[in-house]
């Protein structure tokens, strides 16, 4: 089932209010189809990025909630296949931060740099900062 609502408000502004947001942009239903996902990726695009009010806030992050379901079961992502370095550095990449950056998140400047060069391995320790840092499961760092 696709749903089609025409935006009322035309002039670039966006709709501050909870009904408003849900009749002028993306109504918060579950994504069935590819059409659907696009025109909420293509909503959530118009917000990402703004000043926000809460009531924006929450709307996005329930579309946030909806398109990221959807691209589980439509779009999941195979990670066996990866390297924990590579999905370090992706999610550094993903977050703009450097080896200095990720040193100082490991407890150690020097650390960050050696770990991304393959210099040095993941411990369980570092495995649950970054885990819980990034806000990702453990297991995609073994």
């Amino acid at each position: 089932m696709s749903v089609t609502v025409k935006a009322k408000n035309d002039k670039g502004k966006l709709p501050s209010a909870w009904m408003d947001l849900l009749s002028e942009l993306y109504p918060l239903y579950p994504i069935r189809s590819d059409k659907d996902y696009k025109r909420a990726i293509a909503t959530a695009d118009k917000l990402i990025g703004k000043k926000l009010n809460i009531t924006q806030l929450k709307y996005l992050d329930s579309l946030s909630i909806l398109i990221e379901t959807y691209e589980k079961e439509h779009y999941p992502i195979d990670t066996a296949s990866l390297k924990p370095v590579d999905i370090l550095k992706y999610l550094c990449e993903e977050n703009c931060l450097s080896a200095s950056d990720l040193g100082r998140i490991l407890g150690d400047r020097s650390l960050g740099s050696k770990i991304l060069n393959g210099q040095r391995q993941l411990s369980k320790a570092h495995i649950v900062k970054l885990s819980k840092h990034f806000s990702v499961e453990p297991g995609l760092f073994f």
